[in-house]
């Protein structure tokens, strides 16, 4: 899965979309900028006067699910508001459920359905963590999934919070100038939160805050984005585009072509080697990648066992 996402200064009025992912659907994507201006994607503008011009949301999205997760229209979900200055969220389902017949996608669209149930809860308080926290309280499927939900004040300063390897990055004048950490167990098993006791909680979510300039661009995305996309190729392909759609869908498509090229050397499988592990031409060939923990092996992981089962990569 694939967002980058586009934030510009402008009057909108509140609203919401839930995406999950649709049948069929081919790709996914979206990009943010964050620049002075009253032309939005996805915003209406409201009654107020400009005076009174406030940080909203803008929007361009487009999905890729992997060949073999085509059919139920992959496994992740994102949810996206222009309440307050703009929320976005991202849950990317862990696949290793499949393997005890549980469908991954459950939890994620659940998930991500809460989130857009409680973003302008008082409880909440425009907190990501408090978000988190009560959105996966209120999820009651079986499954695990990564997560990053970024809120954007209407004075500019965006707060995120990051559980695994969902990730958000910052450009700024062609640099990228702020990035999220993945956690992870060990490779490839990345920290999640989970239907299970032996999953993480909103305490083990990785907290960040800071301050956006006109003409900032933030990027979202699951690993199926970063997994394949090196950073200075973000860079480039978002230079290239003053649409947010267009270059969301650039990015998916570029991220698609890196995971079916055998001769590509992505991020991914550098920091595979760089780790002492061999990834197999055949591999490659197949689309397989360490990726998410069975149940089994996340109740492993409540002992300090942690180990990772070969998957369909995302």
């Amino acid at each position: 899965m694939v967002i980058p996402i586009c934030y510009r200064s402008s009057i909108s009025q509140s609203h919401t979309f839930f995406l999950s992912f649709p049948r069929n659907a081919l790709s996914l994507g979206s990009v943010l900028n964050y620049k002075r201006s009253s032309s939005l994607v996805f915003c209406t503008q409201s009654e107020l006067s400009p005076a009174q011009l406030e940080v909203s949301l803008c929007v361009g999205s487009h999905l890729i699910p992997h060949p073999r997760k085509v059919e139920k229209g992959g496994e992740d979900a994102f949810f996206v508001s222009s309440y307050n200055g703009g929320v976005v969220a991202i849950a990317d389902g862990v696949s290793g459920w499949a393997e005890q017949n549980i469908d991954p996608a459950l939890f994620s669209r659940e998930l991500m359905a809460n989130v857009s149930y409680l973003v302008e809860d008082e409880e909440v308080n425009y907190d990501p963590l408090i978000l988190l926290k009560k959105a996966h309280a209120a999820t009651s499927s079986i499954g695990s999934a990564t997560v990053v939900v970024a809120m954007l004040e209407k004075n500019g300063t965006l707060k995120v919070a990051n559980v695994g390897d969902c990730g958000l990055k910052v450009l700024r004048e062609g640099k990228i100038v702020f990035s999220t950490s993945p956690q992870e167990h060990s490779f490839d098993c990345p920290y999640q939160l989970s239907s299970e006791m032996a999953g993480q909680t909103y305490l083990d979510a990785v907290i960040s805050k800071l301050e956006l300039m006109v003409g900032d661009t933030l990027v979202l995305g699951s690993d199926g984005l970063f997994d394949n996309i090196f950073d200075h190729e973000i860079v480039a392909t978002i230079c290239r585009f003053n649409d947010v759609a267009e270059a969301a869908k650039a990015l998916a498509n570029l991220a698609k072509e890196h995971s079916r090229d055998t001769n590509f050397d992505s991020p991914y499988i550098i920091e595979a080697r760089s780790r002492g592990y061999d990834i197999s031409l055949w591999k490659k060939v197949l689309g397989l990648k360490l990726t998410g923990m069975t149940l089994h092996q996340l109740l492993k992981s409540w002992s300090h066992s942690y180990f990772c089962s070969y998957a369909n990569s995302k």
